[in-house]
């Protein structure tokens, strides 16, 4: 009797261990529970590596990094002026129908001594840059003259603006030159009449005599002419 009892004891205690493991394998797999083991992360994460700082600028490749900055600037600051010039005056030629109603033409005329060395010319018409020229090895001022404009333009008044730069050029007992500027601004108008051409000549000269300060000798004067342009049928052989 005794053996009985001790093998049903046994037997329960397979039946409840069993249902009991069967409902944790039930639970674990079943979608119902909304929760799923996971897994313990062995590897720890990766820390995120920093990344080598940048080298840093020094002030002398600083500086000539925002020269050439700055000059690149300029320069398309000169070509866009120069667009709009073109493109103003154009504008006026349509829109007022002046063709051939007037026409201007500028010269610049180069009259300065050896002492001084042009390097950098702006003109100005109405306001609006038509020419712009720089040379710091000093050519420009080799050439005696050149045309800076020649075009229609309304009839009237008209306003030229000249601004020159000059960079010494000295030898002997005045060598000191070399580390001089000598800068000259000035405004100049002029009268297009209906049908005429207005020529004007823009002389760029040295005022004063031997006694004058060398600063205050480079000076601009202006020398006009007015006159009809020339007919096709009344050019000759040589300029046609």
């Amino acid at each position: 009797m005794r053996g009985i009892v001790a093998l049903s004891v046994v037997a329960a205690s397979i039946w409840v261990g069993g249902s009991v493991a069967a409902a944790q394998a039930e639970g674990a797999a079943s979608p119902e529970t909304g929760t799923q083991a996971s897994a313990p992360d062995s590897a720890p994460a990766q820390a995120a590596v920093p990344s080598a700082p940048s080298r840093p600028i020094d002030a002398g490749t600083y500086a000539v990094r925002l020269r050439d900055l700055e000059q690149r600037i300029n320069e398309l600051k000169e070509q866009i002026f120069r667009s709009k010039a073109r493109l103003s005056l154009l504008a006026e030629t349509v829109l007022e129908g002046v063709v051939g109603g007037g026409q201007a033409a500028i010269v610049h005329e180069n009259r300065m001594s050896k002492s001084y060395k042009l390097v950098r010319v702006v003109y100005a018409l109405d306001g609006a840059p038509i020419f712009t020229k720089a040379d710091e090895e000093g050519t420009l001022g080799d050439q005696k003259e050149f045309e800076v404009y020649n075009g229609s333009i309304v009839p009237g008044e008209h306003t030229l603006t000249v601004s020159l730069e000059y960079r010494g050029h000295g030898y002997g007992v005045f060598a000191y030159l070399k580390g001089y500027r000598f800068k000259v601004r000035s405004t100049y108008t002029f009268a297009v009449p209906e049908g005429r051409v207005s020529t004007v000549h823009v002389v760029g000269y040295e005022k004063g005599g031997p006694a004058t300060p060398l600063e205050e000798r480079p000076a601009v004067r202006y020398i006009e002419r007015v006159e009809r342009p020339v007919r096709p049928d009344e050019m000759g052989e040589g300029d046609r």
